[in-house]
């Protein structure tokens, strides 16, 4: 595979809302840039699952490494594990690390709306981090709830709005289409 230029990335997008389909887009993402030769990583902070379907394919997509950095277990935002902060810190510190490093052409930071929303992560950090520091690298973040302060440093800002959804009629996880 032939690696193209990549000078055009470098900007920084949102996947939020209540919506399905968040990580969906953002992989999708992924997909398209592996498949021109571009190197992208994908790092959960809220996601350590290896069943996952991103988990089980990532090691077979050339150019795509998916590195799980949370917990396999739901984080209570209302008094969230010192653990899970630290984790979700921690996560954030690669993803700059990555950045700084120019070790990818694309960056998914999954979940992380999520963990600034719920003070996992620092809001004004990381928005002074991608004011200063996006080296050409193309930056997704994904979650519910984005605080407004990112909304308004990204260049793209998707709102996956839920109109309906078969959770509703009681139909649980699907592996290979939720999970």
């Amino acid at each position: 595979m032939i690696k193209k230029d990549f000078r055009d990335f470098g900007m920084v997008q949102v996947y939020t809302g209540d919506g399905k389909g968040k990580t969906t887009a953002a992989l999708g993402c992924a997909l398209r840039a592996a498949g021109h030769g571009a190197r992208c990583v994908m790092i959960s902070f809220m996601k350590d699952d290896p069943d996952y379907g991103e988990a089980r394919v990532a090691g077979s997509i050339p150019g795509f490494e998916l590195k799980q950095m949370g917990r396999d277990t739901f984080v209570n935002f209302k008094d969230p594990d010192p653990v899970d902060v630290a984790m979700a810190q921690k996560a954030w510190e690669e993803g700059k690390r990555i950045v700084l490093a120019k070790e990818a052409d694309l960056l998914i930071l999954d979940e992380a709306c999520l963990a600034m929303a719920k003070d996992l992560i620092d809001t004004k950090e990381v928005v002074a981090f991608l004011r200063e520091n996006r080296n050409g690298t193309e930056i997704i973040f994904t979650g519910r709830e984005a605080p407004q302060e990112l909304i308004d440093a990204a260049d793209l800002v998707t709102d996956m709005r839920e109109v309906k959804h078969y959770f509703s009629k009681g139909v649980m996880i699907r592996d290979g289409i939720d999970h």
